[in-house]
């Protein structure tokens, strides 16, 4: 962003700043978002504190940290990086480049989570499958105090970001953090699995946005020539991990709810019992059933 000539006013600076993200790409609803967003942050102010004082001198100290914030998204960088936060749950969670950055439609995973154990009167163990940021796993302890997680990353830098979060709300004393493969760092039986794991098939790299196919981590986003790589391995381990009548929760990129259904043999141990779509009725989540006679 240049500084030279610079805005008489906070509402002058984000006006340039808008104007410039939409230069570099940025859709003019998303890039007026960012770029008040990105001011407040660089402020410390509320948006009540920025409407009311938007005709005021930006102080020239976060004036630069606004120049600079503003600079590192019209290079397409997703603004959750640029201010470490983002909000899920109606929570806010840190978030770093080595960690998705959580996505709204990752709600359903806690939404039909809590479904299940509303009415549980005793421990809920929920095993928490490619933790990432711990943004699940944190928000089921959050919202039920009958809920204990192990949750589980190959990622160690990962867990040190998810770590923090589960401090940062209180429920560290809850979630037990597991750096490993998938499920082989844990034993026991579990009531609930929830997964959010990599699916987008490798081909798909080229067609992404940038601000996820250059900064996101790609641990976190591709699993093979499908996308159900994971997935694949996933329902592989479910059936030993799950207690009776138990349940597994998938999250799934759009279009592969028929692909991930044919996984399922009908002489096996899981049955799909239900499919979740997001807000455009996009199915998102699939929820599976080990059969209770099936229990291995």
């Amino acid at each position: 962003m240049e500084t030279s000539d610079a805005p008489r006013s906070i509402a002058e600076a984000i006006a340039r700043a808008r104007e410039e993200l939409v230069r570099s790409g940025i859709a003019a609803d998303e890039a007026s978002l960012d770029a008040r967003l990105l001011a407040q942050h660089a402020l410390g102010w509320d948006t009540a504190t920025l409407l009311s004082q938007n005709h005021t001198p930006f102080p020239q100290e976060q004036a630069s940290r606004f120049d600079a914030a503003v600079a590192r998204r019209a290079r397409r960088e997703p603004h959750a990086y640029i201010t470490g936060e983002r909000e899920f749950w109606g929570l806010p969670f840190l978030v770093t480049p080595d960690v998705l950055i959580p996505r709204p439609e990752t709600e359903l995973l806690v939404e039909q989570t809590l479904k299940r154990c509303t009415n549980a009167s005793r421990t809920v163990r929920v095993l928490d499958l490619c933790t990432g940021s711990g943004a699940v796993a944190v928000a089921l302890a959050v919202e039920h105090p009958a809920i204990h997680v192990v949750a589980t990353d190959i990622s160690l830098a990962a867990i040190a970001v998810a770590r923090q979060n589960a401090v940062r709300h209180k429920v560290q004393d809850r979630i037990t953090f597991v750096c490993g493969d998938l499920a082989s760092p844990v034993s026991g039986r579990f009531d609930t699995i929830v997964a959010n794991p990599p699916y987008v098939p490798d081909s798909d790299r080229r067609g992404l946005q940038p601000e996820v196919r250059d900064y996101e981590p790609d641990l976190a986003l591709f699993a093979g020539s499908d996308g159900l790589d994971i997935i694949r391995r996933i329902l592989d381990a479910a059936p030993r991990l799950l207690e009776r009548g138990g349940h597994l929760l998938i999250e799934h990129g759009q279009g592969q709810h028929d692909a991930i259904a044919g996984l399922i043999s009908p002489q096996g141990l899981l049955t799909m019992e239900a499919s979740v779509g997001d807000l455009r009725q996009i199915p998102r989540v699939a929820i599976f059933a080990l059969r209770e006679h099936d229990r291995v």
